[in-house]
């Protein structure tokens, strides 16, 4: 199922509970689709930055290749935060007047510490990768934070794409009044001392184009994404657990609300399944495993399965995801829906 959703998409995101192997999944799926010739981008949007771990080498905020056909990439909310806000700093510091200086760096310190400023500045960022991976790659990856944060990231496209075109309009409605107060005063006039000389460089018209190529860009970005993010043929979303109590009802939720935000759920991932044939201890377990599955069958039941069995040692290396994404491949097809306790386990 998974590697399957792999090929028919462009764009495939894993999330899911904190600690039930995501990044795996994602880094196995990312390397059994650049073994098949795809180009891959994987890319995490997770705090975390378990990538350069399971890698064993550092990866960080540049693109660095990782195997064969396969560039990897980490997004660091912080980092991306400060370079999101030393950009709007400098763009307004080119738009305002010279003496108001002082009060945009102010204004763009305390914005750092914004609730929200992390999750838009990282989404700005996930949709530039989009926009440009599509372009060079067959395939993006992208390996996400925890459920909660990565629902609110899923439905912030929309909110942010209707913020900008406020502004827009805000700033087109700003620019008719000047013109009004230019008309009124004449060149010489009032108009032209309150609309005109505000000390910045360039003209009003010049200041005027540039705000607006600034937030036409990135309507266009949030625009792009979210467009994408609600097309089924390009993206689906994999909802990684382990079937214990929370991890089920977290999923649940996770999926109605990824629903809520438009983007499609292309199935779910049940990872370090027990074995039921290493004793007793084991055998109940997976036993157990077994409820927890069955109510994640009932409630949502529209969706397709694929186990992957806990393993022995851990996933760690080029090989070893390699052979992970093996058995994903060898699993590929056999989960049934409508036969849960004898799905085949990757």
């Amino acid at each position: 199922m998974l590697l399957n959703l792999a090929r028919d998409r462009r764009v495939l995101f894993i999330g899911g509970k904190g600690g039930v192997g995501k990044t795996t999944v994602a880094a196995a799926t990312a390397i059994g689709m650049a073994s098949e010739g795809r180009r891959v981008l994987l890319v995490s949007t997770d705090p975390a930055h378990n990538l350069g771990h399971l890698f064993g080498r550092d990866i960080g905020p540049s693109r660095v290749r990782l195997a064969p056909n396969l560039d990897g990439v980490e997004l660091d909310p912080e980092q991306t935060a400060r370079q999101h806000l030393d950009e709007v700093g400098t763009a307004l510091r080119r738009l305002m007047p010279a003496h108001l200086a002082g009060e945009v760096d102010k204004h763009m310190a305390l914005s750092m510490d914004t609730p929200g400023m992390h999750e838009a500045a990282l989404l700005e960022r996930i949709a530039q990768t989009v926009e440009e991976g599509l372009q060079e790659y067959d395939l993006l990856v992208f390996d996400t934070a925890p459920s909660g944060h990565t629902a609110r990231l899923m439905a912030l496209p929309e909110m942010m794409s209707a913020w900008v075109e406020g502004l827009m309009h805000r700033q087109e409605r700003a620019g008719r009044f000047g013109d009004v107060l230019r008309r009124i005063g004449g060149d010489d006039g009032v108009g032209s001392r309150v609309v005109g000389n505000t000390g910045a460089t360039g003209g009003r018209g010049d200041r005027d184009g540039q705000v607006r190529e600034l937030l036409d860009r990135r309507r266009h970005r949030f625009v792009h994404l979210r467009a994408v993010l609600g097309d089924p043929a390009v993206t689906a979303f994999v909802i990684v657990l382990v079937a214990e109590r929370l991890p089920v009802m977290e999923t649940i939720e996770l999926h109605a609300q990824l629903r809520r935000a438009g983007v499609t759920v292309g199935g779910l991932v049940v990872n370090k399944r027990s074995p039921e044939d290493a004793g007793e201890f084991m055998a109940a377990r997976a036993r157990q495993e077994q409820v927890y599955l069955q109510q994640l069958v009932e409630a949502l039941p529209d969706l397709p399965i694929e186990e992957a069995g806990l393993q022995a040692a851990e996933v760690v290396g080029v090989e070893a995801l390699a052979a992970f994404a093996g058995r994903l491949r060898d699993a590929a097809g056999a989960a049934s829906r409508d036969a849960p306790t004898t799905t085949p386990r990757a």
